[in-house]
């Protein structure tokens, strides 16, 4: 259910057809590819939310899902949930073969210092998904859009969006928090529209320990460590206990990666003693060479002995 963080890339058309889009390559992420390749963390649980998205998606108007949940909830982990049912093709016709293309507002925003700059990139984003019908476009933080590349009197990317949706020419998944839905979506009549809010509850304890389970693999590969049962259920209800401003599961889930992190680390420290004599068996090993570079071969036995000493200590 994570999938916040992932540091992979997938070009987004997916195969030799991707140069037909440039600038959705350069500023989106194709999940649905990462899917295919394995690359993405099991979701467990969400399996309303995947469905209800599931549901808007195929109507023919107003099918634009936004997911709307506090940080950390797994709002990201739905889209990826979608993504890897469609890699499988356990979903209807109305959405087979789609490809879900996680876009990067920040990147997209950045480097537009001139008027029109920002409108230009993003109208050329939508030719692009115009010229083909299976992408659906996943916005995280989808509040963004409203002012976004404004300046100097520019249209926003609200504005420019908005036709599209409303024309059907773009399909979009959103995600946002409640206060953020309220305070920027909920004011543009306009725009809350063209979406079918979806809420993400956060996962009660037991849910996340099941999540933790879930991702319990990966985070054992990752860490070269095995995390008991125990540990997991320690992680969901101390996490729940004593972290009071983030939410479950992605503090539990952070709880596990860095005690996993540390246990590594200290297993990897290696004693003062055993420095001080790898550094003397380096020198050893060094002098004994410089000796039967210069024939000095009673030296060099001398050494060589004292190595074999080192090397078994």
């Amino acid at each position: 259910m994570v999938g916040e963080n992932n540091e992979v890339t997938a070009n987004v058309g997916g195969g030799s057809g991707s140069n037909k889009m440039p600038t959705l390559e350069e500023y989106g992420t194709n999940l649905t590819k990462l899917a295919e390749e394995g690359k993405l963390d099991p979701v467990v649980g969400r399996q309303p939310q995947i469905e209800r998205v599931v549901q808007i998606l195929g109507r023919r108007t107003k099918n634009n899902p936004c997911l709307i949940g506090e940080p950390g909830v797994g709002k990201t982990a739905i889209a990826e949930g979608l993504a890897q049912r469609i890699a499988s093709g356990d979903v209807p016709e109305t959405i087979e073969g789609k490809k879900v293309i996680t876009l990067d507002m920040g990147l997209l925003v950045a480097g537009t210092k001139y008027r029109g700059e920002f409108e230009e990139r993003l109208k050329k984003l939508m030719e692009e998904i115009k010229q083909s019908d299976e992408i659906i476009l996943f916005i995280d933080e989808v509040h963004t859009l409203i002012g976004a590349g404004a300046a100097e009197g520019a249209i926003d990317a609200a504005n420019i969006l908005k036709p599209a949706l409303a024309r059907g020419e773009l399909q979009c998944i959103g995600a946002t928090t409640l206060d953020e839905y309220r305070k920027h979506i909920e004011k543009d009549p306009a725009l809350e529209r063209r979406f079918q809010p979806v809420k993400v509850p956060e996962p009660t304890v037991d849910e996340t320990i099941q999540i933790l389970k879930g991702l319990r693999e990966r985070y054992e590969i990752h860490h070269k460590l095995r995390y008991t049962d125990d540990s997991l259920v320690a992680a969901a209800q101390l996490s729940y206990q004593y972290i009071s401003d983030r939410f479950l599961p992605d503090k539990a889930i952070d709880l596990i990666d860095e005690a996993g992190s540390r246990v590594r680390l200290r297993h990897a420290q290696v004693p003062e003693e055993a420095r001080e004599l790898e550094k003397e068996l380096r020198q050893i090993t060094k002098e004994k060479n410089e000796a039967v570079r210069g024939q000095d071969f009673e030296k060099a036995g001398t050494l060589r002995d004292r190595e074999i000493e080192l090397r078994a200590e």
